[in-house]
């Protein structure tokens, strides 16, 4: 390059240090943080963050807020850290390799294992989609008046010209912006019915449960990891580029928890906001709710109508939005055991994405009560967890796989406590959905 050419290409830079010299330091540091490289690679986190706010979360919360108070914040809290653990093992998995997860254990485990652990996940991704499009239908329901069977059929057009018209990063950032407004809604809703702040801030830290709110604790603390979502973590991450050479890779992973950190903050604002609207609306007069609709129909006596259109509308977008990340996630995990390209060209592809959302819309049609099949969908989603995560440790602790970026040992012995109190409490969860009783008090 010539050097006026050098010239030229520098007075930018040189404009832009002039201009960040003259402004206050607050303005500076989001200047230099608006230059940064890591804004590139945050998005995967978010993707999987819609998961951690779908309408199985919703029943949970709600119950835990209405029946509870705040006392029980502090699960959402805990249940937070350990999925950005577990979130974070599976992103890493997909940077070392360069593979999901769903490709991993089909390329390294004996075929037999291969076969029955994909088996046991597309059943369980079949059962997250009953969730998640229920909650959809359920917001097109309490919006518009549209029948489930019509608001779940809405969502699957929706779902599948989001996959399949729309590149991954455009796709990423429509799921930033449905973020956004779920968020948006809540903080209005906190606005509305204005919680004691005073009272509920110990709460958010300060583990307190009895025998009578052990079983909505676990209800709230299991379904937070959810097995697709583990599995999609590893797969999204593909979309950001980096070297071969491990110092490439170190610096990913870098970026990678910091995406993991931000998007799990952002849904543990979401869930905590949920439990206290709940509690100062609910709890406060007394009123015990177990069911979505019920929850909503109950808002606009005592919250006002605003509320239960900010209700409405938050659901709606997290159940579109839980949809899609859940639709993706299936048809990565079908292609990933399949051994094909998980591409959304592919025919393989586009199988996956259909056959997979085709028992929820039988379910929807059939008009079960929603409430039910909600809880029986967590259910489905708790048999197969051990399945995930178990594979997701001994690949993550393998120095045959991952070299140096094995976990080490206080990582791996962390990773095995968290995972053997969400495969706990979920068997318990089981137990009690099921008829089984016990008290811990």
């Amino acid at each position: 390059m010539d050097p006026a050419s050098t010239v030229a290409a520098a007075a930018p830079e040189r404009t832009w240090r002039r201009q960040m010299a003259a402004r206050s330091p607050v303005a500076r540091a989001l200047g230099r943080f608006a230059r940064s490289p890591i804004l590139r690679y945050l998005g995967p986190g978010f993707i999987v963050t819609v998961g951690f706010i779908d309408p199985g979360n919703w029943a949970t919360n709600i119950a835990g807020g209405s029946e509870f108070g705040y006392t029980l914040l502090w699960v959402i809290t805990l249940s937070t850290a350990m999925l950005i653990l577990l979130q974070s093992m599976s992103a890493r998995l997909g940077v070392v390799t360069g593979h999901s997860l769903a490709a991993n254990i089909r390329s390294r485990a004996p075929r037999w294992v291969s076969h029955s652990l994909g088996a046991t996940v597309i059943v369980a991704c079949a059962a997250t989609d009953v969730a998640e499009y229920l909650g959809a239908a359920l917001g097109f329901h309490l919006l518009f008046g549209l029948p489930l069977w019509l608001g779940a059929i809405v969502t699957v057009a929706i779902v599948v010209t989001a996959i399949l018209g729309q590149r991954y990063h455009s796709l990423e950032r429509m799921i930033l912006v449905f973020l956004a407004v779920i968020a948006g809604c809540y903080l209005i809703e906190l606005w509305i019915v204005k919680p004691n702040w005073g009272t509920l801030a110990p709460c958010v830290v300060t583990p307190r449960i009895d025998s009578r709110s052990i079983l909505v604790a676990m209800g709230m603390l299991g379904a937070v990891v959810m097995p697709h979502n583990v599995f999609l973590h590893s797969n999204v991450i593909q979309s950001r580029e980096w070297g071969d050479d491990d110092a490439s890779k170190r610096r990913l992973i870098r970026f990678e928890l910091v995406d993991t950190i931000v998007a799990m903050g952002m849904g543990w604002v979401v869930n905590s906001s949920m439990i206290i609207v709940a509690a100062a609306v609910f709890f406060q007069h007394g009123t015990v709710v177990r069911s979505i609709e019920e929850a909503s129909r109950t808002l606009q006596p005592l919250a006002g109508p605003l509320a239960q259109v900010l209700f409405g509308v938050a659901l709606l977008f997290a159940g579109v939005g839980s949809s899609i990340t859940s639709s993706l996630a299936e048809a990565n995990v079908v292609c990933g055991f399949l051994g094909k390209p998980e591409d959304t060209h592919s025919r393989f592809y586009r199988l996956g994405l259909v056959v997979t959302s085709v028992p929820a819309m039988v379910v929807i049609a059939a008009g079960f009560d929603s409430y039910k099949t909600l809880i029986l969908s967590q259910v489905a989603l708790s048999l197969q967890l051990p399945f995930t995560i178990i594979p997701l440790l001994i690949l993550a602790r393998s120095r045959k796989v991952m070299g140096s970026f094995r976990s080490g040992p206080g990582e791996f012995l962390l990773a095995v406590i968290v995972a053997g109190a969400v495969m706990v409490l979920n068997a318990l969860l089981l137990y009690q959905t099921f008829g089984g009783t016990f008290d811990f008090g």
